[in-house]
């Protein structure tokens, strides 16, 4: 199903100063800027493919920029990192990062890179969409990111020319080369400034230093405007001469490096221009790294190793070992000579090319990578497990203990600190996780609250890593989170695998919390599929492990799913005493997300025993609280309780309201079953106000999707409210056929609709024999 709604704008921001290229820029127009009905059903994919600093990335956003009003559906751009040192992007992690951004929820990203590219074409087809393929190293690595169909286009950079692309894809290439001569004399020009302007000779010969190369020139303009009281021949003369032997304050950077190892060996073109730019870039950067401090010299020599794709100055400190005012006064510093590019405020990057010099220094170093990378790695844990303690302070004790870190940790007290924190970290998090195998269970929860691909990816590198290490407790939380990310996918039986594997590992090494969760997930496996006695004695199971681990927090929960379960068997007294038992836990412990929840679920009990006016009151504390903790989840689970207290009342507007609202939250988020349920209270809420043909449609989608993820209750309730919209639309077969399917096979039908159900059927039967008779 196509979400269609999105519109991405992710085109970086346009490069100041640019310079030259207008016959590239032509060709582009040519190639892509065309009007859409004019082309054919093909969608045109354009490469550029030049050597590294040439200016590719610059051109294809520059570009993409001057050409923004010829894609109105938006715009797509992902850096593949093909050429950074041991970190090319998979397709299938960019083809989840593209689902993302146009609106598909993470439980409806498939796992599978075929079927993403799939989705991918479907969400794409008929929309003029612009797609930016960043820093390509393979048509492999392409292939799966094109379109199906136009009217939209392809933009791609690469070192590579991509011959497979072109000779079966249809691809058009347009070559970089060195700026000419004369464009790099202005970029200089419109850099440096009055300087440039009053000596053109010296410019000449800087220009030519440079190799003409973009990137090159940038980094030198940018020194020689940090170095305002030099004259331009004296700076442009420096960098003629050839770097001298390192120091105590100068790392060494021959030009024509040994053979790198490790990291590095896997790339020999880093840094290979061919000819004299390969010669000119080393000379440039080697030129710009000797005029920095020895300290911001190795802080970016460290920046290098980082596995992330941007960080912050606390990030850099970790690397270095050094202070985080330290760090941040070099991070600033490497960002003013061009070293470093801001990302977004205090954020920052490297470029490929300037990531594998720095990985080249840092190999020509005595310092070894695996010191710094482990004390990122320290930091990265502790700061994720402080965040976790501020989000969701009553389950510190179920988080292992992590002890402070070398490095000082930013402010993370508070939710929304840290979750701002979680939410900007959470990709470096994902590519730290393979060192360290206890950021499954401190990232838990808060990657089971709507993150399933980040899940996904990170339980499955913790996994990895614990089970080679023989960590027993470490792969048991990765397999809690694995199942996690795959019950919110609707995957039942995947979900239930790895929760049963990961009971038997926690009842192995006696880690009794994580025994609980695993058998509390089970019950809750159990119920999501109808099978009501099942989950019943999963979670009388799961309650007395809770009680015999004193986790107050895991009995809390179980009672409350308990709750959820004795409601679907039609005891719903039992479950609001199940329900009143977990809100006096939650907050004895200060709970206030198992406050929410509770109080969440306490309002639709109430609905069930004839009491809404209470079941708003109910609703109304249960939102503050979900909103306070930014729980969208919770929120959207609340605004559909409370849209159904409101139409119990007869306030049909204001449910339906709630009840659209609740829908969105739920699409953002990724809960198909939830979809399910707000699809539902709007058939039942146009049904309530006239509607029948607007109920049918809404009760069609709901069927559809509880059919696709398994959800007896929510089919039993679509059946019902089709039932009744072909009743009052006056076709009797169909609506028997919908009533016996609600009343056949389906658990979770509350009482009194069933009871309404079976009248209707009766009253159905009734007619049919009138019309026999006569």
């Amino acid at each position: 199903m196509r979400q269609g709604t999105a519109v991405p704008a992710q085109l970086p921001a346009d490069v100041s100063a640019f310079t030259g290229r207008a016959d590239q820029l032509r060709e582009l127009d040519e190639l892509l800027g065309h009007d859409a009905t004019a082309r054919p059903p093909d969608v045109p994919v354009a490469v550029l493919s030049g050597t590294a600093g040439v200016g590719k990335t610059a051109l294809a956003v520059h570009w993409a920029h001057r050409s923004r009003d010829r894609f109105p559906d938006g715009h797509l751009y992902v850096d593949l990192r093909g050429y950074d040192p041991g970190r090319p992007m998979q397709a299938t992690d960019a083809l989840a990062r593209f689902l993302t951004a146009l609106g598909v929820p993470g439980s409806e990203v498939p796992l599978e890179t075929d079927e993403r590219a799939a989705r991918f074409r479907t969400e794409l087809a008929g929309r003029r969409m612009l797609v930016i393929l960043d820093n390509a190293s393979s048509v492999e690595q392409v292939r799966p990111l094109l379109p199906g169909t136009g009217p939209g286009g392809v933009l791609v950079t690469s070192r590579d020319s991509l011959a497979g692309l072109v000779a079966r894809d249809g691809a058009r290439r347009v070559e970089l080369d060195l700026l000419p001569p004369a464009d790099a004399r202005a970029l200089l020009r419109r850099l440096i400034g009055a300087r440039a302007a009053a000596d053109p000779a010296t410019v000449s010969a800087l220009a030519d230093r440079c190799a003409r190369l973009p990137l090159a020139l940038r980094i030198a303009a940018e020194l020689a405007l940090s170095r305002r009281t030099m004259p331009l021949r004296d700076l442009a003369a420096e960098l003629a001469e050839p770097p001298g032997p390192a120091g105590p304050t100068e790392p060494p950077e021959p030009l024509e490096p040994p053979e790198p190892t490790g990291l590095t060996g896997r790339r020999l073109d880093l840094l290979d221009a061919g000819g004299d730019p390969r010669t000119a870039v080393a000379s440039v950067f080697s030129w710009s790294i000797r005029h920095l401090p020895p300290t911001t010299a190795r802080t970016f020599r460290l920046l290098g190793l980082h596995p992330g794709t941007d960080h912050d100055a606390h990030a850099a400190a970790a690397l270095t070992g050094r202070d985080v005012e330290a760090a941040r006064r070099d991070v600033e510093a490497l960002a003013r000579a061009h070293l470093l590019h801001e990302t977004t405020p205090a954020r920052y990057a490297m470029h490929d090319l300037l990531r594998a010099y720095a990985v080249r220094l840092a190999t020509k170093t005595k310092e070894e990578p695996g010191p710094a990378l482990t004390r990122l790695s320290d930091y990265y844990v502790a700061a994720a497990a402080a965040a976790m303690d501020g989000l969701y302070p009553a389950e510190t004790h179920r988080r292992p203990h992590v002890g402070p870190p070398p490095t000082p940790l930013p402010e993370l007290a508070g939710t929304e600190a840290a979750r701002r924190w979680l939410d900007a970290e959470r990709a470096n998090l994902v590519g730290i996780a393979a060192r360290d195998p206890r950021l499954s269970a401190i990232m838990y929860r808060y990657l089971g609250a709507g993150h399933t691909t980040d899940a996904l990816a990170l339980h499955a590198r913790t996994h990895r890593t614990a089970r080679a290490a023989g960590d027993t407790e470490g792969e048991g939380w990765a397999l809690l989170g694995l199942g996690e990310a795959h019950l919110e996918m609707g995957h039942h039986g995947r979900a239930a695998g790895h929760f049963e594997r990961a009971l038997a590992l926690f009842d192995g090494t006696g880690q009794e919390i994580g025994a609980g969760i695993a058998a509390t997930s089970l019950g809750r496996v159990e119920l999501r599929q109808g099978n009501l006695d099942a989950a019943h004695d999963h979670l009388v199971r799961a309650l007395g492990r809770c009680r015999s681990a004193a986790d107050p927090t895991g009995e809390a929960r179980v009672l409350n799913i308990l709750g959820i379960a004795e409601e679907r068997l039609g005891r719903t007294d039992r479950a609001i005493g199940r329900y009143l038992q977990a809100l006096t836990l939650f907050r004895s412990t200060g709970d206030l997300s198992g406050e929410a929840a509770i109080l969440n679920n306490l309002s639709l009990a109430e609905q069930h025993a004839g009491r809404p006016e209470r079941a708003v009151g109910y609703c109304e504390g249960a939102l503050a609280l979900f909103r306070r903790l930014g729980d969208v989840s919770g929120e959207a689970s609340t605004l559909d309780n409370l849209a159904g207290a409101h139409a119990r009342l007869g306030r049909h507007a204001s449910a339906a309201g709630h009840f659209e609202r609740a829908y969105t939250l739920y699409r953002e988020i990724g809960d198909r079953e939830g979809q399910a349920w707000a699809l539902n209270g709007l058939g039942e809420t146009a049904l309530a106000t006239g509607r029948p043909a607007g109920a049918l449609a809404h009760h069609e989608a709901a069927l559809a999707i509880a059919t696709e993820i398994g959800a007896p209750d929510q089919q039993a309730r679509a059946h019902a409210g089709l039932g009744h919209g072909h009743r009052v639309l006056d076709r009797p077969d169909r609506a028997r056929h919908h009533y016996e399917r609600a009343l056949r096979g389906h658990a979770g039908l509350d009482a009194a609709t069933a009871r309404e159900v079976r009248t209707r059927l009766a009253a159905l039967a009734g007619q049919a024999r009138a019309r026999h008779s006569r």
